[in-house]
Parts: structure tokens; C-alpha cells; sequence
């Protein structure tokens, strides 16, 4: 599990390979992250936004920009944490992700940016 802490929240990820989604002979592998958000700061915060950038082995980039996360934006009191799982397909059974989310304070309408780690998506057979 990979994470980092920014302005008090913790963003931590975890990645599976999905192979019973996956078609490696059309170039298609599905991998899910699960990623948990722990308010460790003084401050009751809401995610508003998330923004991402995901590479693949072959040279392929995205960005994904939106509100939220799965349709949520989150508040989490000090203390609280969040935790969800979504997905990502790529061509090449390598590929990596990184982000940021965008917050707010809730008590002064502050908003600042949190990092989401840099992790690596890889099918099993390639670790070795």
C-alpha cells in the first residue's frame, strides 16, 4: 500500500489486477484501486474535486477530471475517513496513475489541493 500525507489528509492506495475483466490477447487489462482518506487535520473537510493522470507502458496518457469521488463529495470530520474503490483499463498490462483532490474547509470555505501518490498498475506476470 502506497501513501502520502498532505495539509493533515492521508491518501493511501491499494491496486488489484482484474483479470476476469481483462482480454490481454485484445490489449484490454482492467485493475481497481482502493483508496482510503483519513482526515488526520484540526479541520472538517469536503472533497470537491479529484483530478488524475494515468500512463500506460505503450506511451498512452488520460487525464480524468471531475467532482467528487464515485459520485460523492465526501465530508469527513477529524478523525473520519473515506474509503472507495473504482477502476482503470489501460492497453498494456503496465501503466501507472497519480492525482490530486481537491478540498475545502469547511469552517471558512479554504480549499486547498492534496496529493493523491503516484502507484503503478501491473499484471501479475509481469513482477518478476
Amino acid at each position: 500500500m502506497i501513501a502520502q500525507i498532505t495539509e493533515g489528509v492521508r491518501v493511501s492506495v491499494e491496486t488489484e489486477y482484474q483479470s476476469d475483466y481483462s482480454n490481454p490477447e485484445q490489449d484490454h487489462f482492467v485493475f481497481t484501486y482502493k483508496i482510503l482518506i483519513e482526515n488526520h487535520s484540526q479541520s472538517t473537510i469536503q472533497l470537491l474535486r479529484r483530478h488524475w493522470l494515468i500512463f500506460s507502458l505503450l506511451g498512452e496518457a488520460r487525464e480524468v477530471e471531475g467532482e467528487g469521488v464515485v459520485g460523492q463529495q465526501v465530508i469527513l470530520e477529524p478523525g473520519e475517513f473515506h474509503e472507495y474503490v473504482s477502476g482503470c483499463h489501460l492497453k498494456s498490462g503496465v501503466g501507472k496513475m497519480l492525482g490530486t483532490y481537491l478540498m475545502e474547509r469547511v469552517v471558512d470555505g479554504s480549499q486547498f489541493m492534496v496529493n493523491i501518490p503516484e502507484f503503478t498498475m501491473m499484471v501479475p506476470w509481469k513482477m518478476n
